[in-house]
């Protein structure tokens, strides 16, 4: 029996918890999926390092998964564009039973091998992909048959599994395990193996956008800012890395399209705009190296 799929000998007998023992007995177990991601950290560190390059010559990140585990994987790839301004075309996720599948459980559809491979498949996959293959169980057909889909073209395979030994993890380029073990509820992989899994997504995708240039300090100097909420964090965030005021950090917004990242480079080096804009091209949109650059030029 796989762990995640075994009874926890911790709690026999769940059903007759008061409720603050049921609450906090959830709350600590899950301790086990933050353990199983700070095991998995050098797994996590190559995979950032392996992705970069990939990535960086313009490839896409495609998640696949079934159930929770591709929830999760939907859910990632669409919060990289308010956070980073990553293209939505850049960041795919595909779930087994269709986008509907996230609203309403598709039975069967994960155990559709085929189908993963041909959903891989249409999107036409190539050397510079990173596709994220998440199975709490590790043998998803589904998954499996997008992996295998996903060698053909030579994309970079990460496979996300919550067992040890298991065929994604075994057969992607770099296995990540999250060792989460035995639920509380038995087999409800929803608990901290799902937990274990947003752990690991997070720190993978943030990982990788940071090392992308989309972090200054650890602002995110490249949110979209769609929304009310967005547009007050980058004003905060321009007042505070530009070093200015109210004033001053919104009317530079304004002139530069709510862009963070270029108001700060605008604001700190007292630059016009386009100047502003042409100083983080040249140093590939790191703030920090343009401000450098920038007052080195200045000095000489």
């Amino acid at each position: 029996m796989l762990k995640t799929e075994s009874p926890s000998s911790s709690h026999p007998e769940l059903d007759k918890y008061a409720l603050p023992e049921l609450i906090s007995c959830f709350i600590e177990d899950q301790t086990d999926a933050v353990n199983a991601v700070r095991l998995a950290a050098p797994q996590l560190a190559r995979a950032v390092a392996e992705a970069l390059p990939r990535i960086q010559a313009g490839g896409r990140l495609i998640y696949v998964g079934a159930g929770t585990s591709g929830r999760l994987g939907v859910l990632d790839s669409v919060e990289l564009h308010p956070t980073f301004s990553w293209p939505h075309q850049r960041a795919l996720a595909l779930l087994a039973g269709g986008p509907s599948a996230m609203f309403v459980a598709v039975e069967g559809a994960e155990d559709d091998e085929p189908q993963g491979a041909l959903d891989l498949r249409a999107l036409q996959p190539t050397a510079n992909d990173v596709v994220l293959l998440l199975a709490a169980s590790g043998a998803t057909p589904y998954v499996l048959g997008a992996l295998r889909e996903a060698r053909l073209a030579g994309a970079l395979t990460l496979g996300f599994a919550n067992n040890p030994h298991a065929p994604v993890a075994e057969q992607a380029d770099i296995g990540i395990t999250l060792d989460t073990g035995p639920e509380v509820i038995s087999g409800s992989t929803r608990l901290k193996a799902g937990s274990a899994q947003k752990m690991a997504l997070n720190t993978f995708s943030s990982a990788l956008m940071v090392k992308l240039n989309k972090v200054y300090g650890n602002l995110m100097v490249d949110l979209k800012a769609s929304n009310a909420k967005l547009v007050r964090r980058a004003l905060a965030m321009t007042m505070q890395a530009g070093a200015a005021d109210e004033a001053s950090a919104r009317a530079m917004l304004e002139a530069c399209g709510n862009h963070v990242k270029l108001a700060v480079v605008a604001l700190r080096l007292q630059l016009p705009v386009e100047q502003a804009r042409i100083a983080l091209e040249q140093a590939d949109g790191n703030v920090r190296q343009a401000l450098a650059e920038g007052k080195a030029s200045s000095l000489a």
